[in-house]
């Protein structure tokens, strides 16, 4: 049993948006690794606590990756 090729297609657009901006990331100083990473878990967890206390989700998601990322380049200096 094989997949047809119109259904592999949103598969593979889908596989490939997400993998293509992580080749990006190659590169990049500590402290650009750590705003980066800070964000992502900041929005994350905005996002988690904001869906659960009723809020929205997408104010969460942003206030908590702009705090993630403030504290991710603060913290990613030279040691």
């Amino acid at each position: 049993m094989t997949a047809s090729p119109a259904r592999m297609l949103p598969r593979l657009l889908l596989l490939t948006a997400l993998v293509v901006p992580m080749a990006a990331c190659e590169g990049l100083s500590r402290r650009e690794q750590r705003t980066l990473s800070g964000g992502a878990i900041g929005a994350a967890g905005g996002a988690a606590v904001g869906a659960l206390t009723g809020g929205s989700a997408v104010t969460g998601a942003l206030l908590g990756g702009a705090g993630g990322a403030a504290v991710g380049a603060l913290t990613g200096g030279r040691r």
